[in-house]
């Protein structure tokens, strides 16, 4: 069957062909990118976009000899190749996580007049990337940028763990539970009510912190693709952050996290840079 014939497939076809060679090209692409893991035969390529089964294998070897397609020496099922994720991982915003965040602390710090954080995660542990200082002194688990901090202690790096993905919050809960143990009222069935109440609120506070004196609030912080990256954080005196000045505060920082959210790249290097330094302690028995 020739090309010519394309528009001649199943019922089943999309109701609008892909006419041309690009179109084409990014049809079998996204049709790879809703596959399950394991990949996609040629006919199931074929009869997701509406193509004949010679033209789709024909593309789809094509598109593997760029390297943006793989197909199993096993299987022979077709999935997106790590070449086509190299170039994704050079796509998205300009500015990285850091620059691209750096306005909405310098705006919460000049309309709060508290000092803001951004914390990104590393592996175990959250990393404070960037602060803008308020008028009022302040200590920070995380200490000046560059400090880190266990995933759990603190607002920032407890909003971050509330929401990882079940099977990775479970697996930081299990390392990081023998290092919370210095900071006393740590226990897992301390830190498992805590995150319990971050995710059901969609934020993390204390009125009255493990720091005397301090408090702080955190909201998430997810990229494009709503993967939990890090978190946007408040460090005060617990004299400021009140009853009735707490939903404010939460208001203002929700807001610039989901402004934020929608352009942070999913493939940013910035994202992975402080995993590259990530040097946790190895949990006692």
């Amino acid at each position: 069957m020739s090309e010519h014939n394309d528009e001649a497939t199943a019922a089943s076809a999309p109701a609008s062909l892909p006419v041309n060679g690009i179109q084409r090209t990014f049809a079998v692409l996204r049709a790879l990118a809703d596959a399950p893991p394991q990949g996609m035969r040629v006919t199931q390529v074929a009869k997701a976009i509406g193509l004949t089964q010679g033209t789709t294998h024909r593309l789809l070897q094509s598109l593997a000899g760029e390297g943006v397609v793989e197909q199993d020496e096993r299987s022979k099922l077709y999935r997106l190749g790590m070449d086509l994720f190299a170039l994704a991982a050079r796509a998205g915003n300009a500015l990285d996580v850091r620059s691209l965040c750096r306005p909405a602390l310098l705006r919460l710090c000049g309309s709060l007049g508290d000092t803001v954080f951004l914390l990104l995660r590393s592996r175990f542990d959250a990393v404070c990337v960037d602060r803008v200082d308020g008028p009022f002194p302040i200590r920070a688990f995380t200490g000046d940028i560059g400090g880190r901090v266990a995933l759990g202690v603190g607002q920032g790096a407890l909003a971050i763990l509330a929401f990882l993905p079940e099977e990775e919050r479970e697996e930081v809960i299990r390392y990081n539970v023998p290092r919370l143990r210095e900071f006393g009222v740590y226990d897992e069935v301390y830190l498992r009510t805590e995150i319990e109440r971050v995710r059901e609120t969609g934020y993390a506070a204390r009125q009255a912190g493990l720091l005397d004196g301090m408090a702080g609030l955190a909201v998430p912080l997810f990229d494009a693709g709503g993967n939990i990256v890090g978190a946007l954080s408040v460090g005060t005196l617990t004299s400021r952050l009140t009853e009735e000045r707490l939903p404010t505060v939460v208001q203002m920082l929700q807001r610039e996290a989901t402004t934020l959210s929608r352009r942070i790249n999913p493939f940013d290097p910035a994202l992975r840079r402080p995993m590259h330094q990530a040097n946790p302690v190895e949990p006692q028995a």
